[in-house]
């Protein structure tokens, strides 16, 4: 990706998500307001196409005056920073059970929470498994390190929920300190540039684990593609209940606020099969333990739901309302100044991310219809999977009850 910052535009050479016919090399983007709609698309396929963080994204590639408005924004006491800093604080090292022990990565911000979560699963001084490793930050593993030590115990496998930079970062000390590890991660070849040597993950595989217990893998794409959960089934005296398990929920459930997620409808799906597998307690990526997994999941699934019908509500009210929508129908950004009117203006352009997800799970479900400026129609081969957010949004009150 090449970058040209100026006071008012940059260019940056990008290729959409995969599922679409075209490519655009290069895009040159004034800051207007009529051209932040476009700016928002090509910053939530980056983050597809990347995986960096939708926010991370807005900060890296904003123009040197408008990045310091953003940034000073969220340093406002009633804004992110300040949600941030009243999080509970995680120690770095907790044994969570007599089989599972968190070490925070050492990465804290307003995007991982208090860190990212990389955990040790088992008990006695063999077959130890590792799921996730962080971004690579030197406290990690020392502590990780230290804790095997003090506990004369060894890891066998490294088992990685996905392919973020912020989970496999600490692969390299990783494999410098235990070089015996076996590495795991379902589709090994799926934003692997690192070549990192990955055996693959099936749907179902199982782990045994030290001490007893195992491990299933269950792939449940939405917040990535290749984004697996763990169902951990422990020694059998170690919960109430033999019937009863674990989830380790990786990025697709945390333990503060919500998920950001590449495609709406597999996340939907696999929110709704993580809920079937989760009777007990829930270990997320971030945040802290989920002591009701299925309460948890289901208020996802209802915020989830929540969002949807509003965009929904607002497409039903037009033409009514044509202040903020334009006149013909509904922008992508006068959707999101409508939903999110409560939230501070500078918050509004990564907002628009989920709002952008929303409206294509709707025109696939044939629910909307989006009207491309200055054709009057979409092409076939934007639609559904290449839906930039250029045009206006119609509801189909055909097909929408």
């Amino acid at each position: 990706m090449s970058r040209r910052e100026g006071w008012g535009s940059f260019e940056v050479g990008w290729r959409p998500s995969s599922g679409t016919t075209r490519c655009q090399d290069t895009i040159r983007i004034s800051l207007g307001t009529a051209q932040l709609q476009i700016m928002v698309e090509l910053i939530f396929h980056l983050q597809v196409t990347t995986g960096i963080t939708f926010g991370v994204l807005v900060m890296r590639l904003l123009p040197p005056f408008l990045h310091q408005h953003f940034h000073h924004h969220h340093r406002q006491p009633n804004h992110t920073l300040r949600k941030m800093a009243q999080l509970p604080p995680l120690p770095e090292v907790t044994p969570l059970t007599p089989s599972i022990t968190r070490i925070l990565a050492g990465n804290p911000s307003r995007f991982t929470l208090q860190g990212t979560n990389t955990y040790l699963v088992g008990s006695g001084p063999n077959n130890r498994i590792l799921i996730d490793t962080g971004e690579g930050k030197p406290s990690w593993i020392a502590a990780l390190k230290s804790f095997l030590s003090n506990s004369s115990a060894t890891i066998s496998k490294c088992i990685i929920t996905h392919w973020h930079g912020d989970h496999v970062g600490g692969i390299p000390d990783l494999l410098s300190a235990f070089p015996n590890v076996k590495l795991y991660k379902h589709r090994p070849d799926y934003h692997n540039p690192s070549n990192f040597p990955f055996l693959d993950i099936a749907d179902g595989q199982e782990f045994e684990v030290g001490g007893g217990g195992r491990l299933k893998a269950v792939w449940t794409p939405g917040h990535t593609e290749d984004h697996m959960v763990l169902q951990y089934f422990p020694p059998s005296s170690s919960l109430p209940s033999s019937s009863q398990s674990e989830l380790f929920t990786g990025d697709n459930v945390l333990g503060h606020g919500t998920a950001v997620f590449e495609d709406l409808a597999s996340y939907l799906t696999s929110l709704s099969k993580m809920k079937i597998l989760a009777t007990g307690k829930a270990y997320p990526g971030h945040g802290p333990v989920i002591e009701q997994a299925r309460d948890k999941i289901d208020e996802y699934i209802r915020h989830r739901k929540q969002r949807e019908d509003q965009v929904v509500q607002q497409l039903r009210q037009y033409p009514e309302i044509t202040a903020v929508g334009s006149e013909k129908g509904w922008t992508l950004m006068g959707l999101v100044r409508v939903i999110y009117k409560d939230v501070p203006e500078a918050l509004h352009l990564p907002a628009a991310g989920g709002v952008v997800q929303i409206l294509k799970k709707l025109e696939r479900e044939g629910r909307v219809r989006v009207v491309a400026e200055g054709d009057g129609g979409m092409g076939e081969e934007d639609s559904p999977s290449g839906w930039r957010g250029k045009g206006e949004v119609f509801l189909d009150r055909k097909r929408d009850a």
